[in-house]
């Protein structure tokens, strides 16, 4: 009588919590938190857990870190494992978007390259409610880092081929989203350009290393926010992934004040946060720094 009596009270709080969400004025996202390791069937399987979680708190989109489908051990290894978008690994992203009516940001993935079998692409990727890819954005800038005095050599552009292309931000159910990947947060250039093609909503998607994140993430997302007067989502990699590499975690959710309004804990999990666009237009009136630039004496950063 007790188990079906609190069998009752969960399913009622459970009800009740996704009919008091689906009824706020403005959309949710879900921000996702992993470890992603070389299992890429455990990967995948948290990627379908974390969105069924963020589809049943009536969420729009979840957004996952970058090396959301693994991290490998070597180079070797990460470049034998990667797919193409054709792969059995998007196909799966696509079906688990499809399945649970949800947006799906997933990046960046290791995406093989058909003329290439030493490089690939750092792919972040965005698949709308019905399983279909509506925007590809490949990181411009890489993280190359080879310190003869620390002896620390980090080269991602050893097995990584850059971008050569700004995308635009994409019309979602949660406003004008634009992509980019990790480390493209340290180049304001590239927010600038964003915004000035419309975006109300930048993506950080990571895998920051524990000590730079300890020292820069929290700051450089808020700088980004403030400057751009948009909101920011960095889903990040947390913990662990192997011998080699840790990473900081702290996904988190800021709105265009430069206010956190919503961060993860040192877990795999999800966070959920409102996205406002007249708080957005709001501000943008409130503090007209647009108004204000000298684009007279620098050049408005738009693409080229």
């Amino acid at each position: 009588m007790y188990l079906i009596s609190s069998f009752s009270i969960i399913k009622y709080h459970r009800k009740h919590f996704v009919k008091y969400f689906s009824m706020m004025e403005n959309p949710l996202v879900a921000v996702c938190q992993m470890t992603s390791t070389n299992d890429k069937e455990k990967n995948l399987q948290t990627v379908r857990e974390l969105s069924e979680k963020a589809k049943h708190r009536a969420a729009s989109i979840a957004f996952f870190p970058e090396a959301c489908d693994y991290l490998a051990d070597s180079k070797k290894d990460t470049i034998a494992m990667a797919q193409t978008l054709n792969g059995s690994t998007v196909t799966s992203y696509k079906e688990i978007a499809k399945i649970n009516k949800i947006w799906l940001s997933l990046g960046g993935i290791h995406e093989a390259l058909d003329n290439n079998r030493e490089h690939i692409s750092n792919t972040h990727i965005l698949i709308n409610s019905e399983g279909e890819i509506v925007s590809t954005y490949r990181k411009i800038h890489l993280f190359d880092m080879d310190n003869k005095n620390t002896g620390v050599r980090l080269m991602e552009s050893d097995y990584v081929l850059p971008g050569q292309k700004i995308e635009p931000p994409i019309s979602t159910p949660i406003g004008k989203l634009a992509l980019s990947i990790c480390y493209d947060m340290r180049f304001p250039e590239l927010s600038f350009s964003l915004r000035n093609m419309g975006a109300e909503i930048l993506t950080y998607p990571s895998a920051f290393t524990y000590q730079t994140g300890a020292a820069h993430w929290e700051i450089l997302l808020r700088a980004r926010a403030i400057e751009t007067q948009c909101y920011v989502v960095a889903a990040a990699q947390t913990s662990i992934h192997n011998k080699k590499r840790v990473s900081w975690g702290h996904a988190m959710v800021i709105d265009p004040w430069g206010s956190i309004i919503a961060q993860c804990s040192e877990k795999t999990d999800i966070i959920l946060a409102e996205i406002d666009l007249n708080l957005l237009k709001q501000i943008r009136q409130n503090m007209p720094c647009e108004n204000h630039r000298r684009t007279d004496l620098y050049p408005k950063l738009e693409p080229l």
